[in-house]
């Protein structure tokens, strides 16, 4: 496989699909219409977290540009997959939510005819994340679609909390699965030259994801937060420790998002400083500075919203890791013949097992996806860790 498609990793159905697709939108826009049912104006990527879903439509965007299917080296697929392509429109929201005025905005620019590439496209890589009234806004688009627009959409599921049925009822599904551990560690060894051992270890700590699989295997931070999480079982002795071992958890997610996003701050408030001129002299600097002045405002209150987000991102990788090791002391209970997603405890597991009974490990590993599904539903997130603390002491 090649092309813009080589970055799928383990997903071969669907680039046969994606591929097949391209090949008859680009008849269609060449005027020989062929093979007309493999392509649709609106579609859905679907696939738990670390499958690929954004990369998908990514790829399928470049694809759709692209004059030989996505050949991965013209100007439209660099631009595309660069996100600086005039006629593909990407809506990465920065917050919780996309609301409706971005998104109205965005549908319509991308009722406008191409001006460079083939098609327009929106691609809304958390279309999860759209408030009622932003997806009534892309609805509307979706129903009476202009000729030449194509809307690319990404969530976790076709559940009508992920996805709204009217709106998954007019795209076609592709729906990904978590690629295997070996797919992906041949990725870390082919892409990064990361060594055989150290990426069969990454790649099945992070449950076929790629990106957090790289992280591991390179970044010896990430590596020790993840050792962090992973004590946590055995430092819940009572009431007092579950409450240190939610504060640790909470404070390591947010030192993770800062640390992810200073950088970022800094450089984007010095770049709207020096775009609005800020420190100059002369007439007019005083109300340039009262200007800049708000600017940097709105900016500070994004990045906050930014910084909102990174921090429950890394809180619910957390949470992933932990539900991991749980699950593995599930299956030592149950003597079930399934590979551990976390070899390198595997003894602390295997010793869990020995006190609990299966269904007291579920009931930890259901504590952990309940928690999970509150932080979704906007619970405070100390709230619901340490309340998850609890019960996972409790058993």
């Amino acid at each position: 496989m090649s092309g813009v498609f080589e970055r799928l990793v383990g997903q071969e159905e669907a680039v046969e699909v994606l591929r097949r697709a391209s090949a008859a939108a680009a008849s269609i826009v060449d005027g020989q219409p062929a093979d007309p049912g493999a392509m649709t104006h609106a579609w859905l990527f679907t696939g738990p977290a670390g499958s690929g879903r954004s990369v998908a439509a990514r790829a399928f965007a470049a694809a759709l540009q692209c004059d030989f299917g996505g050949c991965g080296t013209c100007q439209a697929c660099h631009t595309t997959l660069g996100g600086t392509h005039a006629d593909v429109r990407f809506v990465v929201p920065e917050g919780l939510s996309i609301g409706v005025g971005e998104m109205r905005a965005l549908v319509l620019r991308a009722a406008s005819s191409p001006t460079q590439g083939r098609w327009q496209v929106l691609l809304v890589e958390d279309a999860d994340r759209l408030t009622e009234a932003a997806g009534n806004a892309l609805l509307k688009a979706v129903e009476e679609p202009p000729p030449r627009t194509v809307f690319l959409l990404c969530t976790p599921s076709t559940h009508p909390d992920d996805i709204s049925v009217t709106i998954r009822s007019r795209c076609r599904v592709v729906t990904l699965r978590q690629p295997p551990a070996e797919a992906v560690a041949a990725v870390l060894r082919q892409r990064d030259g990361i060594d055989v051992e150290t990426a069969l270890w990454a790649a099945a700590a992070a449950q076929g994801h790629v990106g957090r699989a790289r992280r591991l295997a390179s970044d010896p931070q990430a590596r020790s937060r993840r050792e962090a999480v992973l004590a946590v079982p055995r430092k819940l002795t009572g009431i007092g420790a579950c409450f240190d071992a939610a504060s640790a958890v909470i404070e390591a997610a947010e030192a993770e998002a800062a640390a992810v996003g200073a950088d970022l701050d800094t450089k984007e408030r010095d770049a709207l400083s020096t775009a609005l001129g800020s420190g100059g002299t002369g007439k007019g600097a005083a109300a340039a500075g009262r200007g800049v002045s708000g600017q940097l405002k709105e900016l500070e209150r994004r990045q906050k919203t930014r910084a909102t987000r990174a921090q429950r991102d890394a809180l619910d990788r957390a949470l992933v890791d932990l539900a991991g090791f749980y699950r593995d002391v599930l299956v030592r209970a149950l003597d079930a013949p399934v590979e551990p997603v976390h070899a390198d405890v595997a003894d602390l597991a295997t010793s869990a097992a020995r006190r609990w009974t299966p269904e007291a490990a579920l009931r930890r590993l259901e504590a952990i996806l309940e928690c999970r599904t509150a932080i979704e539903a906007n619970v405070k997130p100390r709230i619901a860790v340490e309340a998850m603390m609890l019960r996972l002491w409790h058993g």
